[in-house]
């Protein structure tokens, strides 16, 4: 417990952690801060493709191995399978409609690569290292809890878009999942040489762009929980908490068998108690267009995130560390 404590009070004080407390703090006053949108969304480009590149670079150091392809299946398998029971915990518990449940699930099914960013520069600051294909999973992660959302709307509410093909096709051509498998491709291809080449572009400005992002991410955070803090319960808010937890408790029985690192299991836990707020809402957007954003947006964004952020990886850090 004392080591959570350490690594908690050592995250909060990280610059990343406390940009997006800043942004959280100026969209509470209502200040007129404001990143422009183009600019946010370059920023996620960058994360993504340095986080994708850098992975890739690590892959063709090491080499693939047999190791790498069970942790890409645990995670394809979690990501698949983890929305049944979130569905069924919100349904229950919380008597969310089976629209919305169906649309939460997915998210929690997903994974956050900003999360992802956040956790790997903590990782650094420990001098921790991960396995490279950790950043694969992420890329696997995003797919199939959208395909479980989808299945579970159409089972249990009898909704949805009726052009699931194409609605697949958008969530396979997602620009996150475009950039992150591309630029890891890219990486494994170009090796070590290659990642020394745009070093400069990709490795020294990473930790200013996450700050930059997060301060973006802090203000959206602040504004949904000003403007939708009504919408939702406390049932909701705890489920919000407890659904990452959950996931986490799974993603560390599935290193354990695997056999990752210290920081590879951190990584792996860490993206399974993530939840998506990019793919996955503009894919419930156009397949299930019933379903409230501004529910499962307050749940995944002003609420798990900052959980995440602020608690949650130095608790998946210690959890890794205790797991060897």
């Amino acid at each position: 417990m004392e080591q959570i404590i350490a690594l908690a009070l050592e995250n909060l004080r990280s610059p990343m952690v406390l940009f997006f407390i800043l942004g959280v703090g100026a969209a509470i006053l209502r200040s007129n801060l404001e990143i422009p949108q183009a600019i946010a969304r370059g920023l996620a480009i960058f994360l993504m493709l340095a986080i994708g590149f850098k992975g890739g670079a690590a892959v063709a150091l090491h080499g693939p191995d047999l190791r790498l392809v069970f942790t890409l299946l645990s995670a394809a398998a979690l990501s698949l399978l983890f929305p049944l029971f979130a569905n069924a915990l919100l349904r229950r518990f919380a008597a969310v409609p089976s629209i919305d449940a169906a649309a939460i699930a997915a998210h929690y099914g997903s994974i956050s690569v900003v999360t992802l960013a956040v956790a790997i520069q903590a990782l650094t600051e420990l001098g921790l290292d991960y396995e490279g294909y950790i950043v694969a999973a992420a890329a696997v992660m995003e797919f199939p809890a959208i395909v479980s959302g989808l299945w579970l709307a159409y089972r249990y509410a009898k909704a949805g878009s009726s052009d699931t093909s194409n609605t697949l096709r958008h969530v396979a051509l997602n620009s996150s999942i475009v950039v992150l498998v591309g630029s890891f491709t890219i990486g494994w291809v170009s090796g070590e040489k290659g990642l020394a080449e745009i070093s400069p572009f990709i490795v020294d400005p990473f930790k200013g762009v996450l700050c930059l992002f997060l301060l973006d991410m802090g203000l959206v955070a602040g504004r949904g929980l000003s403007e939708r803090g009504r919408i939702i319960g406390p049932k909701t808010i705890i489920l919000a908490i407890v659904l990452p937890l959950c996931s986490a408790a799974i993603a560390a029985v599935l290193t354990r068998l695997l056999g990752l690192s210290i920081g590879g299991s951190a990584l792996f836990i860490t993206l399974a108690a993530s939840a998506s707020y990019i793919a996955v809402p503009a894919a419930m957007r156009l397949a299930l267009p019933d379903a409230r954003p501004s529910l499962y947006l307050t749940m995944t964004l002003g609420i798990t995130f900052p959980f995440n952020l602020m608690l949650g990886i130095p608790l998946y850090i210690a959890l890794a560390q205790r797991i060897h």
